[in-house]
């Protein structure tokens, strides 16, 4: 592609952050945005400087020029808004999960060979700081053989938009799963899950999920390793985390487990150290290298997914979004397409439901 991708953002409350990377980003423009909020929709606009604002998404789909859409919405919206746009011939990054239902990933993958354009899910947990620190110590071999990999996701979800309500936690688990599968580069193959503990009933009727925490283990395809992932959502009393452990026969490494804290490199015998992750900048197109610290969100302009947790989720989102703009300028796959995409967010979906069947091990679709 000679020209610049043209983007169009849709969902500029968590999606203003990626809106801006994507204006600044040297191979791409920021083309169009959506929010059916008209308030956020022209402050935003104004903002960015961006005159084609929309409150349909379709009307924008309708836009000839338009190369690709981010889609930062609700997550029952996900599956539709991406068929829609690969219907209209865009190319797609979708914030995760791809679904809450193995039909609707595998509606979503037929979808996308159909329209033979780019489907990027786009996962924070496998490009923050930490986890591309891990990545290489594990390509370098220094961790050894791997032995065992855990992630969790707890989070305190109470006062959140509505649509939250009582999901299922496994629903949305891939910020666990995903550093796990990316790490061993390898599938989920079967998952055994447990539910633990009841949250207010209030929240229980609305998907018939009762559980407080769930927490699975899954088979990864071609390893001897077992991964653990935990996940909550209501009514447990810790301070906001995504995390994973590695452990290795030669290195481990484990997740600070206070937001403030560092991780520790785990060397062997008694001999542990907290570590300082190095910053991901370098890695970068220098014109959007300052936003694995920086975005549109601070003090004057808050955001719940920045006041839980640390701020650009590890520094990942340039990282996204560099990704999703080379794969489509180099014309292949992005790293998280849509057949590993439907794979992470199936783990979660299948774990869920062997909790309702009392850890029944339940086969996870290959696709």
């Amino acid at each position: 592609m000679e020209r610049k991708v043209r983007v169009g953002v849709a969902g500029l409350g968590f999606g203003a952050n990626f809106a801006k990377i994507y204006q600044h980003h040297p191979n791409s423009e920021l083309y169009a945005v959506c929010d059916t909020d008209e308030e956020i929709l022209n402050r935003w606009g104004e903002s960015f400087g961006v005159e084609r604002r929309f409150t349909d998404y379709r009307d924008m789909l309708k836009i000839k020029e338009l190369d690709a859409v981010h889609i930062v919405t609700p997550i029952s919206y996900h599956p539709g808004m991406t068929v829609d746009a690969f219907s209209a011939g865009k190319h797609v990054a979708c914030t995760v999960p791809m679904a809450t239902t193995v039909e609707d990933c595998r509606t979503v993958i037929e979808a996308r060979r159909k329209a033979k354009k780019v489907y990027m899910m786009m996962e924070t947990s496998v490009y923050t700081r930490e986890f591309l620190h891990v990545k290489k110590l594990y390509t370098a071999g220094k961790l050894g053989k791997v032995q065992f990999i855990r992630g969790a996701h707890l989070q305190d979800m109470y006062g959140w938009p509505d649509y939250w309500n009582g999901l299922p936690p496994m629903h949305y688990a891939t910020h666990a799963v995903s550093p796990l599968l990316s790490l061993l580069d390898k599938e989920a193959e079967w998952v055994v899950c447990h539910g633990s503990g009841r949250i207010n009933e209030s929240l229980v009727k609305i998907h018939n999920s009762p559980y407080a925490v769930e927490t699975a283990h899954i088979g990864i395809k071609d390893s001897d390793i077992i991964a653990e992932v935990t996940r909550e959502l209501y009514d447990v009393a810790r301070q906001y985390i995504e995390s994973f452990d590695v452990y290795g026969e030669k290195l481990s490494f484990e997740w600070n487990l206070l937001e403030d804290g560092l991780p520790v490199l785990h060397t062997g015998g008694e001999t542990a150290q907290r570590i300082q992750v190095p910053d991901t900048a370098d890695m970068l197109p220098k014109e959007i290298a300052r936003f694995t610290k920086e975005g549109v969100y601070d003090e004057d302009t808050p955001h719940r997914s920045f006041n839980q947790g640390k701020g650009y989720h590890g520094g990942s989102h340039p990282h996204l979004v560099n990704e999703f703009v080379n794969s489509i300028v180099e014309n292949r796959d992005s790293y998280i397409d849509a057949e590993k995409a439907a794979n992470w967010t199936c783990t979660g979906i299948c774990a869920h439901e062997s909790a309702l069947r009392d850890g029944k091990r339940i086969a996870i679709p290959l696709f």
